[in-house]
């Protein structure tokens, strides 16, 4: 290997596949400082943004997914696919890497492929506990695929298989000792029992309809909820309710310090992407899970079912969520045993250093 080893890390699309493609390049800095790195998305997606300001340089590539619904949206596609796929060829061509990453999203596709057709090296990091079409073809000419969950030689051959966890930003997951800042942030009672409820940054419909519609039972037992909205529903909300609408309820469009928001809560409620179970496992809190029924292959369903599995989190069907969320949290706030369980198997389920196997894997890669 030489000194200043060259690696494209390739993906994005969603939170959920930046967060730890920048996790791989930060460790990779910090393992071979002299490394060079250029990431490659998708035009339009949210990694053109987020990478640069990590630090990164990033190339995007004219490609999209399939839009479900819409044959016509679809006619473009295959001639996104070969021009993506010839600007990858000249792209590696250009940059010559001495090895490739893809965490998913629509830029993996075509950039993994390039690299089998120039025989460079390249590993997959597999989020999710159910692989997506691209990355099981992709899979059989990979170098190294580094999983989260157990069971994914369904997908891909075992002998390629590392389990090193997902990759998740540090300064989310540093929470201890830190209850009595959150709730100062958050103008909250340290003393009161507090549940925080995420949809992520662009929200969960469900999980608002939910909170909304039970916020008196919530308030009739003096709990607090961290209600974080999403931007597609704050504004709908707060014209609603009002911004003050009571004081142990604090009503947020985005969570910009999430450490403080896990760590002034008692009880988490959240979607089930690959990269927040990741967190949540560094959390060690009761979780409830509310999988996303709108997303490939219904991955997050069965992410949350490997969770339930080992007893590490209460799944809550997104039909049922509406009716029932409200009063499962309050609930397992009120059981300690059950709570102190679920505490205990999900921090079983925790990679401390998922970011810096990775990389050191990656490395290896490098002749």
């Amino acid at each position: 290997m030489n000194n200043f080893p060259k690696i494209i890390i390739s993906g994005g699309g969603t939170g959920g596949h930046i967060f730890p493609a920048v996790a791989i390049a930060n460790a990779l800095k910090a393992v071979s400082p002299q490394c060079e790195i250029l990431f490659v998305g998708a035009e339009g997606r949210m990694e053109m943004e987020k990478v640069p300001a990590a630090g990164y340089k990033i190339v995007g590539l004219n490609i999209s997914g399939i839009q479900r619904g819409s044959i016509f949206k679809n006619l473009g596609l295959p001639f996104k696919v070969i021009g993506s796929v010839r600007k990858a060829m000249k792209l590696i061509a250009d940059f010559k890497p001495d090895a490739v990453v893809g965490v998913g999203g629509y830029a993996s596709g075509p950039l993994l492929y390039a690299a089998s057709l120039k025989n460079i090296p390249y590993l997959i990091q597999e989020q999710n506990s159910y692989a997506g079409i691209t990355n099981k073809l992709l899979g059989k000419k990979a170098a190294k695929i580094c999983v989260a969950f157990d069971g994914m030689e369904a997908f891909f051959p075992a002998d390629k298989i590392l389990k090193t966890g997902n990759p998740v930003r540090k300064n989310i997951v540093s929470i201890e000792g830190r209850r009595h800042a959150g709730a100062e942030l958050l103008k909250l009672d340290p003393l009161k029992k507090t549940i925080l409820v995420t949809g992520g940054s662009l929200g969960a419909g469900t999980l608002n309809k939910a909170v909304e519609k039970h916020l008196t039972e919530i308030i009739a037992q003096d709990v607090q909820v961290i209600w974080q909205t999403g931007k597609f529903y704050y504004k709908g909300i707060v014209e609603r309710l009002g911004l003050e609408y009571h004081p142990n309820v604090r009503i947020l469009e985005f969570l910009n310090q999430m450490d403080l928001a896990y760590a002034a809560s008692d009880v988490i409620v959240s979607r089930a992407g690959a990269g927040t179970i990741a967190e949540l496992c560094l959390i060690k809190k009761p979780v409830i899970l509310v999988p996303s029924p709108n997303v490939a292959e219904d991955h997050q369903t069965k992410n949350a079912l490997a969770l339930v599995k080992e007893n590490a989190a209460i799944l809550i069907a997104d039909t049922a969520a509406e009716d029932t969320l409200v009063a499962q949290a309050l609930e397992l706030l009120n059981d300690k045993e059950k709570s102190a369980l679920l505490s205990e198997n999900i921090g079983k389920m925790a990679f401390a250093n998922a970011d810096e196997v990775i990389a050191k894997e990656v490395l290896k890669l490098i002749k």
